[in-house]
């Protein structure tokens, strides 16, 4: 962070303080963290600043509410030297990829048995139908940003507020160097590289990061079933646990039904 975001901010911030890393070229790889939980409203008045100021804010989630180091943001369990870039990869074609992996079937299967397994990604089977079209234009994303960000801070009020230098919410998770998803791939960029189409198609918005979760906000969610199975078996890519370990039953068609005019995603991995 070149510059403490106090002096590019109309805003004022309440007490924090930098993380600071360096990767392996020297670069500065440092977020600013509040102290204490973020006030009412802060999300949204930081964020309609973040075209001038280039800071992406994040409402950061702890694994434990009572945890005095607020893992991973303040005891420093983030590894940014450690991401490629969201650029150097093609999101439909990781999103591909890990489809076909997840929908292997095998004895070996520690997570089902292979008929079952089949039967989660039905009517698709293991064949990738490919990206879900993007949607027309609706409401304005940051809006939706900022409504979200409140209802998410009412339900966990003891979230604190992350600053990241970041063109978008989807870049700041690679450049805060957060390895929630690491069980199934741990470079970030990945995963930013598909956040960066979801932010182009749904007016996706990243909000909300904890230790192995991610809440977005979606200003043009999918509105018909058929429109939503597409989505879903982007999501089961993404983030199988989501469905593997969701609410039941364990398949694509019913976590589908969930996404019908869902104006939030949310995403856990084991």
């Amino acid at each position: 962070m070149t510059s403490e975001p106090r002096m590019l901010l109309e805003t004022p911030l309440p007490p924090g303080r930098t993380i600071s890393s360096e990767d392996g070229s020297g670069v500065d790889q440092s977020f600013w963290l509040s102290d204490g939980p973020a006030p009412a409203g802060l999300w949204a008045r930081i964020c309609a600043e973040h075209a001038r100021t280039g800071l992406w804010p994040l409402l950061l989630d702890s694994r434990d509410p009572d945890d005095s180091e607020f893992r991973p943001w303040a005891s420093g369990e983030l590894s940014p030297e450690r991401m490629s870039s969201p650029g150097a990869h093609d999101p439909a074609e990781l999103l591909a990829q890990w489809w076909g992996e997840y929908t292997v079937t095998g004895e070996d299967d520690d997570m089902l048995p292979p008929g079952e397994r089949a039967a989660v990604t039905a009517p698709f089977g293991q064949r990738w139908p490919g990206l879900a079209p993007a949607r027309a234009a609706g409401p304005d994303p940051d809006k939706e940003a900022a409504e979200y960000a409140e209802f998410f801070a009412s339900l966990r009020p003891h979230v604190h507020l992350g600053l990241v230098p970041a063109a978008s919410g989807a870049d700041a998770l690679t450049a805060v160097g957060w390895d929630g998803p690491a069980n199934y791939d741990n470079d970030t960029a990945k995963f930013s590289a598909v956040l960066r189409t979801w932010e182009q198609r749904f007016g996706a918005r990243v909000v909300a990061v904890g230790f192995d979760t991610l809440h977005l906000s979606i200003a043009t969610p999918p509105t018909e079933p058929q429109h939503a199975l597409l989505v879903a078996a982007e999501h089961f890519a993404f983030c199988p646990d989501n469905i593997w370990q969701g609410s039941r039953p364990h398949t694509l068609t019913s976590y589908a039904e969930r996404l019908v005019d869902a104006h939030s995603w949310e995403f856990w991995w084991d």
